[in-house]
């Protein structure tokens, strides 16, 4: 690990301005904001990760969990997990996010990782974590040993033949589901960024992984109300039942009226180079009567275009297996 300098402002315009301080307009300016640190220390020792400027943002008051006056949930940046998990709101409204937070890490690594450290999780790559290997998640044009390579664990959609990396996040699956807001600060102003389009598809620039600008913070995310009568579920298949990443998983949630299913909304983990979901699969399901049939015809519509490769062609029927399996226990 690199000397850096450590940063800790009293307050989130202080940050914002540490942030941008030493930030450039290439992706992956030399500045990093600090939470959690799951994610990030770990990188730095493997000299992935080799930040200048560290801004520690544990102290801005970024943590509420809280329902706004618009029917929004607010859940702050450097909320735990733990707590976002057992938060009551949470368990008995997006029960899929309670579930889905729970399914990953340990109660120790819960305990310290935050909301947007979660959502800015990087992949567990082999190659992009071992810096004697090429990677064009980490340098550009240098190669992506992972086609043709150890890719088991890797992604089947929205791959390019540059990088074939998985989106690790569990709770931004579920999230995705539920149409979450992320909100930014950066000195020009704020702004608002729904998460489906908050990370980008690698296409040539795999070292791009979302739309953050150098120097942007997120500060929280939102959840709106869910519709009377919703019920959802986090489905996550594994090689073992604890501290374990996703081969495939799925958040669905699913409101019926007059035995038919009047609204649905499903996102995939472990399959995609972000977390997937596509609304033609969404939208197939709706007026249809919850069966194996329409079940099957939406995991049809979501894996249209998968590109597995030559050790995670297993995938496809394990994610339309999960898909299914999902929609059957969230319908019944």
């Amino acid at each position: 690990m690199q000397a850096f300098d450590l940063v800790r402002p009293a307050d989130l315009k202080a940050a914002i301005a540490a942030g941008a301080a030493s930030s450039t307009a290439q992706q992956g300016a030399s500045v990093r904001f600090l939470a959690g640190g799951t994610t990030l220390v770990d990188l730095m020792k493997l000299d992935v990760e080799h930040p200048d400027r560290i801004v520690d943002i544990n102290r801005l008051g970024l943590e509420a969990v809280r329902r706004l006056d618009d029917g929004n949930l607010l859940v702050g940046a450097t909320a735990r997990n733990s707590d976002l998990a057992h938060h009551p709101d949470v368990k008995k409204n997006y029960a899929a996010l309670s579930q889905a937070i729970l399914s990953g890490a340990s109660t120790q690594l819960r305990n310290a990782a935050t909301t947007a450290g979660n959502l800015l999780q990087r992949t567990r790559c082999m190659y992009f974590r071992d810096t004697a290997s090429p990677c064009n998640k980490r340098l550009p044009g240098s190669g992506c040993p992972a086609i043709g390579g150890a890719n088991r664990m890797l992604a089947i959609l929205g791959t390019s033949e540059a990088c074939i990396a998985s989106n690790p996040s569990d709770m931004a699956v579920a999230m995705l589901a539920y149409d979450a807001v992320v909100h930014v600060a950066a000195p020009p102003g704020g702004r608002q960024i729904p998460l489906a389009e908050f990370y980008v598809l690698p296409g040539d620039r795999p070292d791009i992984e979302n739309v953050l600008a150098p120097g942007e913070l997120i500060t929280h995310v939102t959840l709106p109300p869910r519709p009377a009568g919703e019920r959802s579920l986090y489905l996550k298949l594994r090689d073992r039942a604890s501290y374990e990443f996703a081969l495939v998983s799925a958040a669905a949630a699913v409101t019926l009226k007059d035995g038919k299913m009047a609204t649905a909304c499903l996102a995939l983990g472990g399959v995609g180079a972000r977390p997937w979901r596509v609304a033609a699969a969404e939208a197939a399901l709706v007026g249809r009567r919850p069966d194996d049939g329409a079940f099957g015809m939406a995991a049809g519509i979501v894996l249209r275009g998968a590109r597995p490769q030559s050790e995670n062609g297993f995938k496809i029927e394990l994610a339309r297996r999960c898909i299914v399996h999902a929609l059957k226990q969230v319908t019944q």
